[in-house]
């Protein structure tokens, strides 16, 4: 795409690290980081963080650099590591690992609430640099909250001409975290952000911001951003294009509209519409620290997710563990 390839000449980009060595992955995916089977793709997640398995970690930040990258974003460097992946009490690295191909698929970090940071009175979590929270949402929420961030699939896993384990990445991805809310009881809350890229089109981004806004307001003011992005979104203009009169049909003509441009809605943003009814935007913002993609905060009560989303990713897991 030439806006993306525009994005990343204006960057100084280093060159990606070479891969890891398989061996030195697979001694540190050890039977006590491993998580739970996939429902689909017979792939394996583990979950691993950069002090107990340092080249996964190193793995997965060259993975997700690459991934970054393809898209408009990353950091630029030769990988992507930064202190919240090495802090003393690190985010954990949630994985898909193909266990036939010997590769890492994708991956979520996350860390939950009681776990973060919080000495100078700001969570020390990613997502404080773009947004401001509530008093209520740090001493109510926060505490019982799963924090995600740097979802990715890796570059040779995003075409479905990769195969079976190429279509089943994402939805791994979310058996992981179906297992997760299994795995700490105390978490009520998915909080994290989906990335857009300027690639993307400024209309077309707006029409999907238009849309999350128009139907997952945060009418609490729970959390928002420091330095809002500027947009059309909510203009007489985009709204009237999205004027289906219910949910369903402004998410049919959403669709169509970035279809009629040759794009899809990108497949994060589809997988969270589809989770809760009662999904909350927290408002978008722009990442300058990371290639100045759009970030938007997303927040989502497990207790609401669907019941079918709930069968497929968190019940199976009980089921798998005998629960």
């Amino acid at each position: 795409m030439p806006g993306v390839r525009l994005q990343t000449e204006m960057m100084t980009m280093e060159p990606i690290i070479p891969p890891v060595d398989r061996d030195a992955i697979e001694r540190e995916l050890t039977p006590e980081r491993f998580l739970r089977h996939t429902n689909k793709g017979d792939n394996l997640l583990y979950v691993v963080d950069a002090h107990n398995s340092p080249d996964t970690m190193l793995e997965i930040g060259r993975l997700r650099e690459m991934a970054f990258r393809q898209a408009g974003g990353g950091t630029g460097k030769g990988y992507d590591i930064d202190e919240y992946d090495t802090m003393p009490v690190p985010c954990q690295q949630l994985i898909v690992y193909d266990p036939q191909a010997r590769e890492i698929l994708g991956g979520y970090r996350f860390i939950t609430g009681d776990k973060i940071d919080m000495s100078t009175g700001v969570p020390k979590i990613a997502t404080a640099h773009l947004f401001n929270f509530s008093d209520r949402f740090l001493k109510e929420i926060l505490p019982e909250t799963l924090e995600l961030g740097r979802s990715f699939v890796s570059v040779g896993y995003q075409s479905s001409k990769a195969g079976t384990k190429a279509l089943f990445a994402l939805d791994n991805l979310w058996d992981g975290l179906g297992a997760l809310t299994v795995v700490y009881p105390h978490i009520k809350y998915l909080f994290g952000k989906v990335t857009m890229y300027p690639a993307f089109g400024r209309e077309n981004l707006d029409l999907i911001l238009g849309f999350l806004n128009k139907h997952f307001p945060d009418t609490e003011n729970l959390v928002c951003p420091i330095k809002p992005l500027a947009s059309n979104a909510m203009s007489p203009e985009i709204q009237e294009r999205l004027s289906g009169g219910n949910y369903k049909e402004d998410y049919r003509i959403l669709n169509r509209l970035i279809r009629e441009r040759g794009l899809n809605i990108p497949p994060l943003v589809n997988a969270y519409m589809s989770l809760s009814p009662t999904m909350r935007m927290f408002g978008t913002a722009v990442n300058d620290e990371f290639g100045d993609v759009e970030e938007s905060g997303i927040f989502l009560t497990i207790s609401e997710i669907l019941q079918e989303k709930k069968d497929r990713h968190i019940e199976s897991y009980k089921c798998e563990i005998g629960g």
